[in-house]
C-alpha cells in the first residue's frame, strides 16, 4: 500500500523540478534578452544622438546663409536649421538647447555651413557672428521706470514717445503679449498698476538690423531677453515661495537701493527678514514711484500717499515692479543672503548701512540725512 503510494508522490517531484527547470530557463533567457535588446537600443539611440549633433556633411561641407529673424525662439530656429539642411532634426535642436540651458540667440543673416555640428551652430548663433552689422543699437540701464524706457526708445528710433506709450499701455495688445510668453500672467492685469510691463522690459544692450524696426518688435525682443533671464534660474523660481511677478518686484526694489552687487543680496536678506516678520518694507523708492516722480529723498508729506505701491503704509510686497532689475538684482530676490538686519540705510555715496534695530536705524538716519539734502542741492545747482 505504502509503495503505490510513493510512485505518484515521486513522479509529481520530479515533475515539479522538471517545470522549475523550464520556468528558470525561460526567466534567464528572457532577462538575457530584455538585456541584449537594452543594450542594442543604447547603442543605437548613442549613435542617433552622436549623428543627430554632428555635422549633416563634415566630408563636403556646404556654406549656407540663413537668416534669423528677430524674437525667434528655440523652436522656430530649431526649424529653420533644419529646413535649410543644417540639422537634421529640428526637435532635437529645440530640446538640446534646453537641455544646455542654453540663450541669447541673435537674430541677423548668418553664413553657416553643413560642417558644423549643433555645438558649433549654438555657439555662432549666440555670438551674433553675422554677415549684416546692426543698423539700430541702443541700451536700456538697470532700474529705469517703463516711462524712461520709452523715452530711450523715442530717442534712438523714429517712434515718438506718446507712440512708445500707446502701445505699452494697449490692453488687448498686453492680453495678447500673456498668450505669448509664459511668465506673463494675468496680475499684470490688474487696473491698479501704473503699467502692466513695467519691471518686465530687461534692461540690455539691444542690436536690430533694421534700421526702424516696428514698436512691437522692439518690445518682443526685450520680452525675449526676460524670458532668456528667468529660463536661467528656473529652478530658483521653482523653489521660491513667491510669483515671478512677486520676484520681479522685490527685485526692481533690490535694483533701485543697491548700487554694488554684495549690497543686493544683503538687502534682499533684509527685504525678506522683513516679510517673514509681517512688517512693512518701508522702502523709499517705493514712494516715488507711487508720487510718479524721481525724488533723491522722501518727505513726511511724501509717507502720506494712499498707493499700493507705498510700502510704508501697507505690509507686504507691492502691487507690483517699480523699474526693470537687471540680472544681478532677479538673482538676488532668489537668493537673500541671510543675515540678522532688519534696517538698511543707504547713504548719499552709495555705502550701504545695516542694523539691528529701529534705535541704531534711527540714529543712522539722522547721522546722514543731510548727506541727501546737500547732494540734492548740489545737483539742482548743476542743473541750472
Amino acid at each position: 500500500m505504502s509503495d503505490s503510494n510513493e510512485k505518484p508522490r515521486n513522479e509529481l517531484y520530479e515533475e515539479r523540478v522538471s517545470q522549475a527547470r523550464t520556468v528558470r530557463k525561460i526567466v534567464f533567457f528572457s532577462v538575457i534578452g530584455l538585456m541584449l535588446i537594452g543594450i542594442i537600443l543604447f547603442i543605437s539611440a548613442y549613435f542617433y544622438f552622436k549623428n543627430t549633433l554632428g555635422p549633416v556633411d563634415g566630408s563636403n561641407p556646404e556654406e549656407i546663409q540663413v537668416t534669423i529673424p528677430i524674437g525667434s525662439t528655440a523652436n522656430q530656429i530649431g526649424t529653420i536649421l533644419e529646413s535649410e539642411g543644417l540639422v537634421r532634426n529640428g526637435t532635437m535642436f529645440r530640446y538640446y538647447v534646453r537641455y544646455k540651458n542654453e540663450s541669447g540667440f541673435q537674430a541677423g543673416d548668418y553664413n553657416l555651413s553643413t560642417g558644423m555640428s549643433m555645438d558649433d551652430l549654438i555657439d555662432a548663433l549666440k555670438e551674433g557672428r553675422v554677415l549684416q552689422e546692426p543698423e539700430l543699437v541702443f541700451t536700456v540701464p538697470e532700474g529705469r521706470w517703463l516711462i524712461d524706457v520709452a523715452k530711450i526708445i523715442a530717442r534712438e528710433t523714429d517712434h515718438s514717445e506718446e507712440e512708445v506709450m500707446n502701445v505699452l499701455t494697449d490692453r488687448e495688445y498686453i492680453e495678447s503679449l500673456i498668450n505669448q510668453y509664459p511668465f506673463l500672467t494675468d496680475e499684470i492685469l490688474n487696473e491698479e498698476l501704473h503699467y502692466a510691463l513695467e519691471g518686465y522690459l530687461f534692461p540690455a544692450r539691444y542690436d536690430f538690423v533694421e534700421e526702424q524696426p516696428t514698436i512691437e518688435t522692439i518690445i518682443r525682443e526685450m520680452l525675449n531677453s526676460t524670458q532668456s533671464v528667468l529660463t536661467e534660474f528656473a529652478d530658483e523660481i521653482e523653489q521660491s515661495e513667491y510669483t515671478i511677478h512677486e520676484i520681479l518686484t522685490l527685485a526692481s526694489i533690490i535694483e533701485r537701493e543697491a548700487q554694488k552687487s554684495e549690497d543686493r543680496y544683503k538687502i534682499s536678506g533684509v527685504l525678506y527678514n522683513r516679510l517673514e516678520r509681517g512688517m512693512r518694507l518701508q522702502v523709499d523708492p517705493t514712494v516715488s514711484y507711487a508720487h510718479g516722480q524721481h525724488s533723491y529723498m522722501t518727505t513726511y508729506k511724501m509717507l502720506e500717499i494712499d498707493s499700493p505701491y507705498n510700502t510704508y503704509k501697507y505690509a507686504g510686497i507691492p502691487i507690483g515692479p517699480i523699474a526693470s532689475p537687471g540680472k544681478d538684482s532677479i538673482k538676488a530676490a532668489l537668493n537673500p543672503e541671510e543675515t540678522s538686519a532688519i534696517f538698511f540705510y543707504a547713504r548719499y555715496g552709495g555705502e550701504v548701512i545695516y542694523t539691528e534695530t529701529l534705535e541704531e536705524h534711527n540714529a543712522v538716519h539722522q547721522q546722514y540725512r543731510q548727506e541727501w539734502v546737500d547732494g540734492q542741492a548740489a545737483e539742482e545747482d548743476q542743473d541750472e
